[in-house]
């Protein structure tokens, strides 16, 4: 194998390969990165749950196909000294020789034969979505999936499309995102599926670095792929039922109140720097205002009044503060509505002027 191309186009599809690479298996392979050079040229990257395909824009002067380790590769590329990179593989001395100016690296390859194949893109049973809307989608709910891989269900979010509507669900147990747009085209097709939200975050800056405008879906029994300008993201789904997060939303609230969303997360930041070592959050509600404040012993205090259209019996309520700014700031813009029931029940926050998205998080039980 041997390739000519720009050190730039090089290093930008390096980046995203690398982060799919596996950095903890046992199979050194899953720690490269796939040159594929036939009549084009693609790199690919894979740790099994998710895989990645690149096309790479190279001139292929002899085909081939060889591995590299992805990160030291990655490293190699940001620190080249010219514009222009070539990459031959060396059969003898099993190895591939990377010359750009004056620089010249002999970089070992990984056993080619543990590389799994990746699938194609199957545009037969593809749904076709417009990339913007997906990519808004997930950004509004990812944060709320969980991180315990001991619970792998709730890793992932539901994602659900048909006819002119896009839902995204997740949920870690300890707050829920739900997030319903809707589409100017109806789709021509449907899915359903439990995706890993590592796999959708990558789509994500994969959609950004493409500047792509739509992308096709093909969910298959286990799997999901993307095809993205050329590229193409697949993942496993996650096994498993997803809970029933429609049971979670209250049937009414006793407290609907609006604010200005920008200015009470800014609150609810400034005041989050003293709720440290576990401390709440602490929201005191009475008639016009709420007192944002938080407590740690031995560091401080904090506390903030903002004014707010509440009438009836005081009371506080508390919040893990993290939980609470992430869903202040999943709201894209304008105010927001907070909706309460009581001190020990979940609270609401939604848009008030776009619609679609509702995120709930579970109180903490405060010591008086």
């Amino acid at each position: 194998m041997k390739i000519e191309l720009k050190t730039a186009d090089l290093l930008s599809d390096l980046q995203s390969a690398a982060r799919v690479a596996s950095t903890r298996s046992a199979v050194q392979a899953l720690a490269g990165v796939q040159v594929v050079a036939e009549e084009a040229v693609e790199l690919r990257a894979t740790d099994v749950e998710v895989g990645l395909r690149l096309p790479l824009r190279a001139e292929v002067s002899r085909p081939g196909t060889v591995v590299l380790p992805a990160r030291l590769m990655l490293d190699v590329a940001r620190s080249l000294p010219a514009d222009e990179v070539s990459l031959e593989a060396r059969a003898t001395e099993q190895d591939v020789e990377v010359v750009s100016g004056s620089a010249t690296f002999h970089i070992r390859t990984l056993r080619a034969e543990d590389f799994p194949p990746l699938p194609d893109a199957n545009d037969e049973d593809a749904v076709t979505v417009p990339a913007a809307e997906f990519v808004a989608t997930i950004a509004q709910v990812a944060r709320s999936a969980s991180r315990d891989e001991t619970r792998p269900v709730l890793t992932g979010i539901l994602v659900s499309a048909s006819g002119s509507e896009l839902r995204m669900v997740a949920t870690d147990s300890y707050r829920l995102s739900i997030k319903e747009t809707k589409l100017e085209q109806p789709l021509a097709g449907e899915l359903e599926a439990n995706v890993p939200a590592r796999a959708l975050q990558e789509l994500a800056r994969l959609v950004a670095q493409l500047e792509a405008q739509e992308l096709r879906v093909s969910a298959r029994q286990n799997q999901i792929v993307f095809a993205i300008d050329g590229a193409v993201l697949s993942s496993r789904l996650i096994e498993g039922q997803f809970p029933n997060y429609r049971q979670l939303l209250p049937d009414s609230v006793e407290h609907e109140l609006r604010l200005a969303g920008g200015e009470f997360a800014e609150v609810v930041r400034r005041i989050s720097l003293l709720a440290q070592k576990n401390a709440p959050l602490r929201l005191g509600f009475r008639e016009g205002e709420v007192t944002v404040s938080a407590q740690t012993p031995d560091v401080g205090e904090a506390s903030e009044a903002v004014p707010v259209d509440f009438h009836g019996e005081s009371f506080e309520i508390g919040f893990n503060p993290e939980f609470l700014r992430d869903g202040l700031e999943s709201v894209e813009s304008g105010d927001l509505v907070l909706k309460l029931i009581s001190p020990l029940r979940p609270g609401l926050i939604e848009s008030a002027d776009q619609g679609g998205f509702v995120y709930l998080v579970m109180p903490i039980r405060l010591n008086v």
